[in-house]
């Protein structure tokens, strides 16, 4: 029998000396004690902290590298806009590497004479401004004279000029500028070297470079990557050739225009027209325009005037008429696609994104259109932007017309008539369907 305590109840054994006792199941709410901790969850937790740790790095990296990242995307639309020329020499046995410094050579001597030549132009300007100031000056200070009873003298305002703190203060910062301005130059000196070598090698390395990326991939995915290469190549080869020949005609109108104005400095500013108006996206057209325009101010106020009726005349016409023959072989974008795509570019990219927008969007439109699938457009004439027969007016119109004849009849018609019409109704039905 059982040993029991004062109370009736049964005493507690108590354990026998080097034995374990028996767990107890917990009360609920309270925690078990030396409860372990699941296996999983310290490797999960390291996982965790090294996937945002890896995150954070790559970030960083990314935006560390985002400046080198454009100019390595810049210089290859550049290697693509020069693969046709260099495809081209190469194909009559000239060595890649040298096809392309001889295209490099090309572009890099008309880019000197242009910069060349519209420096040399807007050092003239300014020269002659700087000579022409003290007569400008003495011509102000005549008119305000003799509409305000003063007596203002050039030595007298020279003076003002020379001892005062804004002078100082303005010629304090300029020296400070000169400094940034500096950096600036040879920073962009640096970024146009690094352009310029990523475009040589992926030009003089183009097959090189396709099949090292070509031998990582399948058969069937290493057709569509020459494909897209290829469709790519042509897209902006194709939009190079066609902005290049309409900056062409763009020039020598400007220039004749110029010429017969008697502007000064009219083939620099045609070219300048030219390239500006072609390859500055959106408003390159107004940019251009706008050089011309001062320059012809200072011959005469009217000639500038003539100049810009001049400029949105033939804008007119380029958008009109030259632009859709040109392109349509070439780039084959539509007006609206190529405005969005260029406001997209530039808010991704900038300057660079405009620069590389449309024959991006034209490369990709070609991609994708050789697999969508396309079909035959029915003869319905609301495909033409006409509307159907018995739509609109015209049926309302019939209709009103047939319940009124109705009711002038009498009660006693709309029986038959009623019938009628809604045989009418069922005809037409079925003739729409």
């Amino acid at each position: 029998m059982a040993p029991t305590d004062d109370t009736g109840q049964l005493a507690q054994q108590a354990p026998a000396r080097g034995t374990t006792p028996p767990h107890r199941p917990p009360i609920d709410g309270a925690a078990v004690p030396n409860a372990r901790m699941p296996r999983w969850l310290p490797r999960a937790m390291v996982l965790a902290l090294a996937l945002v740790g890896a995150f954070q790095l790559g970030s960083w990296a990314f935006h560390q590298l985002t400046g080198l990242l454009i100019n390595v995307l810049i210089a290859f639309f550049l290697a693509l806009a020069i693969e046709p020329a260099v495809s081209w020499m190469a194909a009559r046995g000239m060595r890649r590497g040298l096809a392309t410094a001889l295209v490099f050579l090309a572009v890099m001597v008309a880019s000197a004479g242009f910069v060349t030549l519209l420096g040399s132009m807007l050092a003239g300007q300014i020269i002659t401004m700087i000579e022409d100031f003290p007569e400008y000056l003495d011509s102000v200070i005549n008119w305000i004279n003799t509409h305000f009873q003063t007596e203002l003298k050039r030595v007298d305002i020279q003076e003002g000029l020379l001892r005062s703190d804004w002078l100082r203060n303005y010629v304090q910062n300029s020296a400070t500028g000169v400094l940034d301005v500096s950096a600036q130059v040879i920073g962009g000196l640096f970024q146009l070297l690094t352009i310029t070598l990523f475009s040589f090698y992926f030009a003089a390395d183009g097959p090189r470079l396709r099949r090292a990326l070509c031998s990582v991939l399948p058969p069937a995915r290493q057709a569509e990557v020459l494909r897209a290469w290829e469709i790519a190549v042509n897209k902006t080869g194709g939009y190079l050739y066609s902005r290049g020949l309409m900056a062409l005609v763009s020039g020598v109108a400007h220039y004749i225009l110029l010429e017969f104005l008697g502007v000064p400095y009219a083939p620099v500013l045609a070219v300048w027209v030219g390239l500006v108006s072609q390859f500055i996206p959106t408003i390159g057209t107004y940019l251009a325009g706008a050089l011309p325009m001062l320059i012809a101010f200072t011959v005469d106020p009217w000639y500038a005037l003539w100049v810009l009726a001049f400029v949105v005349v033939y804008q007119q016409f380029e958008n009109y008429v030259l632009q859709p023959k040109l392109t349509a072989k070439t780039v084959d974008v539509h007006p609206a696609v190529a405005f969005g795509s260029v406001i997209a570019g530039t808010a991704l990219l900038g300057a660079v994104g405009a620069l590389i927008a449309i024959p991006a969007v034209a490369t990709l439109q070609a991609f994708l259109g050789a697999y969508v699938r396309r079909y035959d457009v029915t003869d319905d004439p609301r495909v033409h932007g006409h509307r159907g027969p018995g739509a609109g007016a015209g049926a309302g119109a019939g209709r009103f017309a047939r319940v009124r004849r109705l009711w002038e009849r009498g009660p006693e018609a709309v029986p038959a008539e009623g019938a009628g019409a809604r045989a009418d109704v069922a005809e037409g039905s079925a003739a729409g369907e």
